[in-house]
Parts: structure tokens; sequence; C-alpha cells
């Protein structure tokens, strides 16, 4: 198991059911009611994609200053930067704005900051070099918004700054010649949720004006697309339209660079999904910048030239198989530092080395907080000083937690849910004790559980054909606010289970009902999966069609597999029998008589749950823990009789144990006393209907 808990949404079949009668195919209809659209009209509404951008670029605050100054500049030959940033989103933006320009004829050069030698965002290094090299304009673009003194700094050269941005702005805002950020408290542009390139692009469009507005928008809409996915924004309102555009788009790109990418993922000739931007394109852009090389990604986007684009194409997923393979290796030796931890330094990870990658433990942060149920602080060392990247857990504030912190590092920034810090090498064990004190103080020794949504149970394997699951593309784009469904099968059989990818995969095959369907289920190996062949799992997943030599089939894509936690019906009769005895309803002697454990059941079952349960307690699923548990009882009933069990030692106080809808949380007493279960009310109570019985009664 992946997750501690899924939730599953409600099914609303009546809703579905109205979707589907409207014409709406079922897996789409169960979906769209599962997220509270329940109207045919609704429906049509939220799966409407405008086919351009409505919203004119010029509603943003000092968009107006921005393209006079920069239609100034090109006027009179100036030489212009743009300055981005070395992710996904920054390349993107800094491609759709150089490339703009030089079509305008402008002397234009771009600058992507390295991560581990520059670090993010404006500096007065690059600041003087690019002044050096004779810019006069600067246009920042994905960030800037924050870069106060280092705009004053290029102030002081002589040199003006137009800021676009889309982060959240500060007290004091640059005093550039233009400041572009929809986040401005004095903006009026009403749609905030604009990645970087967004705002690139609206520059774009700005600068074109409105006859060009239609054609800028049909060049540039795959490379801001691919940046919006990336960046993870809200997939809603003028998001929605630059990504459904792009997508449509991608395969006719005027990009060269663009097509080789493509062709070198295999993506070439296919329809493109947010999907395949977000595990396929993006993070070959993106580990330019992670392995300090994000001026190729951009050299890329912007190439002209076929050779040279297949080229940095191969070199680039080639960054990206380097970027895997160090990020597995600096995985593999934060798991095993992590065995070494004492229970007191493991709600907060706090790790360091000076052998890892800094633009790759950030990455490796965020697998271990998913992983481990906490936040993650992944420390690169570089002689007495480390660089940190954190991720945070469960809505666990970072940034408040550094802050509490800061006497003890050199500096810090990020937001609440990832930050990155400095620290003196010395300071780190002081470090990370006083962030497991902070954690405990604020989340408590129970950690929040990983927590998986669910869009629908699948209630008829058999009508989950092709059709319906090529009609599941009517809800794309995916991103933020709008998630790839999943799906669950519950009570399924598992046929078989075969490790595929150099074991780094596992390859499955389930069966309900009398459909068998075949699955994958990446970062998973037979040994760690939980689940053996023949045993009843509820498997969690997306839908996607899997392509072979011709063949098109359904496949599952494994997000999550578990024990089943629906009882088979032996196992829901024993759970009946079991509420209604502790709802002290009437029950038969020989239901009684089912449900007493002897005393050896007893201290099997005592001594199976020492074996289990940790010092520190247990939450696992209720159903799962009781198979576990039972399977060391001999004699009759063990199913039956260690789900009463738990209740008995709970009643005697040898445990605590509360079930909190499918999991079950318990700590079982230490300090050695005696108890004795002859005590227990539910035992003599089914001792009173058995002697009862005897004397000539049936029921109690």
């Amino acid at each position: 198991m992946k997750f501690q808990r899924w939730n599953i949404r409600p099914s609303h079949s009546d809703a579905a059911q109205r979707l589907t009668d409207a014409g709406y195919p079922r897996l789409v209809s169960s979906v769209l009611a599962a997220r509270g659209i329940t109207d045919p009209a609704e429906a049509a509404d939220f799966l409407l994609c405008d086919h351009e951008l409505t919203l004119s670029a010029l509603l943003m605050a000092d968009m107006d200053r921005a393209v006079a100054r920069i239609n100034r500049a090109l006027a009179d030959g100036e030489r212009i930067a743009v300055f981005g940033d070395y992710d996904v989103d920054g390349i993107t933006a800094t491609a759709i704005v150089v490339d703009y320009l030089a079509g305008r004829g402008a002397d234009v050069t771009y600058y992507i900051p390295r991560r581990i030698e520059d670090g993010y965002g404006l500096s007065a290094d690059a600041v003087r070099a690019l002044h050096d090299a004779g810019v006069t304009l600067l246009i920042t673009v994905d960030c800037g918004i924050t870069g106060v003194e280092e705009v004053a700094y290029a102030n002081s050269l002589g040199m003006d700054t137009v800021i676009t941005d889309h982060h959240e702005c500060k007290d004091i805002l640059p005093d550039a010649v233009a400041v572009v950020d929809p986040h401005r408290p004095d903006c009026p542009y009403p749609f905030k949720h604009l990645a970087g390139c967004g705002v690139a692009l609206k520059l774009v469009l700005a600068l074109g004006g409105t006859d060009r507005e239609k054609a800028l928008f049909a060049r540039y809409c795959t490379l801001a697309a691919i940046g919006t996915v990336a960046d993870v924004m809200q997939m809603c309102g003028e998001n929605r339209t630059i990504v459904s555009r792009g997508l449509s788009s991608i395969s006719h790109s005027d990009f060269i660079g663009l097509h080789a990418l493509l062709q070198e993922t295999g993506l070439a000739d296919k329809a493109v999904t947010s999907v395949q931007i977000g595990y396929v394109l993006s993070p070959r852009i993106n580990a330019a910048g992670r392995m300090g090389a994000a001026d190729m990604a951009a050299e890329l986007l912007l190439c002209n030239e076929a050779q040279r684009a297949a080229s940095l194409a191969r070199e680039l997923c080639e960054l990206n198989r380097e970027r895997q393979a160090v990020e597995q290796e600096i995985y593999s030796q934060a798991l095993e530092m992590i065995d070494a931890l004492p229970p007191t330094q493991r709600s907060a990870l706090v790790l360091s080395s000076d052998t890892w990658h800094q633009g790759v433990v950030g990455i490796v942060a965020s697998r271990l907080s998913e992983k481990f149920s906490c936040p993650s602080f992944m420390i690169h060392l570089n002689g007495s000083v480390g660089k940190g990247s954190c991720r945070s857990y469960g809505g666990f504030n970072l940034f408040a937690a550094l802050e509490d912190c800061s006497d003890l590092l050199l500096g810090f920034g990020g937001h609440a849910l990832a930050a990155g810090f400095t620290i003196e090498e010395a300071k780190i064990p002081a470090f990370r004790t006083r962030m497991n004190q902070y954690v405990r103080a604020h989340l408590g020794d129970q950690p929040p559980l990983s927590t998986l949504d669910v869009d629908a149970i699948l209630p008829r394997p058999d009508a989950v054909t092709l059709e319906e699951v090529e009609a599941l593309e009517e809800l794309e784009p995916y991103g933020a606010g709008n998630v790839r469904p999943v799906f669950c099968l519950c009570g399924a059989v598992l046929e078989r289970v075969q490790n595929v990818g150099q074991n780094r995969h596992l390859k499955v095959r389930l069966h309900k009902g009398g459909t068998v369907f075949d699955g994958i289920f990446f970062s998973a190996t037979a040994e760690s999966c939980g689940c053996i062949p023949g045993s009843r799992v509820d498997a969690a997943f997306y839908l996607q069609i899997n392509e072979f030599r011709g063949d098109r089939t359904v496949q599952l894509q494994l997000v999550d597999m578990r024990p089943s936690l629906s009882p088979n019906s032996r196992e829901d009769e024993c759970l009946s029998l079991l509420r209604r005895f502790m709802d002290a309803e009437a029950i038969q002697s020989e239901e009684a008589r089912r449900l007493l454990p002897s005393r050896e059941q007893c201290v099997s079952i005592w001594r199976a749950l020492r074996r289990l349960v940790p010092q520190t307690g247990l939450t696992a699923d209720y159903l799962p823990l009781l198979r576990t548990v039972s399977k060391s009882v001999t004699g009759s009933e063990p199913f039956l009789r260690t789900a009463l069990c738990l209740e008995i030692f709970a009643e005697r106080q040898l445990l605590t144990f509360r079930r909190r809808e499918d999991l079950a949380q318990m700590r079982l007493r230490d300090d050695g006393k005696k108890v004795d279960l002859e005590h227990s009310v539910y035992l003599r109570r089914l001792h009173e209907i058995l002697d009862l019985s005897q004397q000539g009664g049936g029921t109690a």
C-alpha cells in the first residue's frame, strides 16, 4: 500500500444516470457526478473549452507600460535580454518571448540561471554580466517579482527592467519600468491562475496587437500548454483554453525543437495528452535545469535546424536518464539513513550528504515525504555549508517551521509546501532535533494519514470498453482542480504478478465478475506490493489504452493496491454477528458458541498482536488486520473470534482500540499488570447465554 487511506467519493448513481441518459458516456458521467456536476447543462459548460483567449492582456496592471518600453527598444535597436527561470515554466516562457522578439528583428539574448551556481531568480552578478554585454532592457519571465535590490542595481547601471511573473508579491514591488503580475494587489485582471509562461504569452499578445492575437496564440499555445501543465496550475478559465488548444496543436507546432523532442520520446504522430506532458515531456525539459544545463532545453525549443534539434533532444533524454539514476541512488542512500534513525528523529526527516546532487535532492524529498508521511529535509553539503530542499506533508507549513528554526539557519525561503534553506554543517544535529520537536508539537505523535482520492468504484467491470475509456479524453485537460480520474475495483482476485523493467515495475492481472484486466504498477515490485496471487484485493488505478503491435486493449495503470477492505460473504456474516452482539441484540446459543474464544485462542491472538503492534502504536486497515492476526489462531472461527478478542482486550484495558471508518488504531498497554479476561462483560454475557440454553432457554 502506498496510501494509508482511500477517500472514495460517495456514489451519485441517480445523477450519473441522468448524465448517461443525456448522452454522456457512462464512465464520464460517473466522474462528473462524483465531482458534483450532476446536471447535463453543467456538464456541457464544464467540458466546453474556449478556442481563443477572450480577456485582453492590457487589463493587467502595467502591461501598457511594458508594451511601450519594449516597442521603444525594438524601434531603437536596443539590445534586449530575457531572464527566465530554470524550470519548465521558466524555460517555455523564455522561449515564447525570445522567439517573438527575434521575429520582430530584435537584438535579443536570454539568460537562465544555473540552479546550483546561481540559485533562483535575479542576481546582481547576472545583471552586471548582461549590462557588460550591452543589454539596456531586461525582461524577466516567471521570476523577478521579489527582485527589489537587483532591479535597483540595474537602475543604477542605467539598465531598464520589465518584470513579468506570476508568483505572490511582497509589500514592496521592484522599481521597474513595468511590473506585470496578476497577483499584484492593484491588478484588475480577473484570472489570477496563469503560469509564468501564461503571463509571457499575454505579453506577446499585447505586443502583437489585436490584429495578430489569433496568429500569435496559435503559434505559442503549445509552449504555454507545456509550461502550464508542468507548473501544476489550476486547470480552469484561461489555463483550460491554453492547454486544450496547445494539446490539439502540438503535432503541427511551428517549433522544430519540440517536434524533435516528440520524436525522441516516441510521441510523434500521436495524440498528446496533459498526462504525457506531465510525465514524458516535462521531466526531460526539467532535467536540464536540475542537472545544471537549462540553456540546453531553451536552445532546443528555439532551435531552427532539424539536425541540431535532434541532437539536443537526444542529449536532453540522456540527461533525464542520468537524473533518474542519480535520484534513485540518493533515494536508496536516504532509505538506509532513515533505517538508522531513532524514533524521536522520524517525525521530520533531516538528512545530509556531501555526495548528493543539489539539483535532485528536492525530488527525493518529495518521495520521502510521500513514503513516510512526514516533512522531509534533504541537505547537499559543500564544505562546511549545506543547501537544503524540503517538502511538506499533510498541509504542514514548512515556511513557519523554518522561521521557528531561523536562528540555526544562514537563510531560507519558499512557501508552506516547498522551501529551501542554507545551514552550517555543525548546526544540522541541532536543526534535526528542533525540527522533530516542532513537528510533534504541531502534528502530534500520529502523523497525518496519506490519502488517495478515488472518484468512483467500477460497479460493472464488463462495461469498461475501449470506447468508454477513450471517451474519458472529454475530461481533458487534467491539472490542479481537474485531476485525472482514479477508479477502483473492490474485492477483485489478484491472478498474477510479474516484475518487469529490470525489476522496477510490476505487471499484474486481476479478475472480477468474469472480467479480466491487465495492469501496470510503476515503482512497485512483487515483493513490496503487499499482496499475493490468489488473494482478494482492492485496486485503484487510471484507465488507459495500451497499444502493442497494432492491438489496442484496456489497461489499468495502478496507483495503489491493498488487501481488500470489502469482506467476502463469510467475513460479512461474521462481522454482522459481531455487530449484533456488541449492540446487545438477542443472539442464539449456537451464535454465542461461535463467538466464544477459547483461552488458547485468546493467548494466540494476544501474542500475535504483541508481534505486530509497535510500541508507538499501529494504524492499519481493519479487515486486513483481522485476517493477518487470525492466521495465527488455531481452532474454529478464527476470524470471528479475533474480531471479538480485540473488543475484549480493549474492554479489559489491555489495549486502546478505535475504529475510524475502515482504519483501526491501537496501542498495547505495557505496564506488565496481569488482567483476568474472565471478568470481561462480553465473555460473561456469552457464558450466560450458553448457561441459559442448557437450562432450557434458546436466546439472550
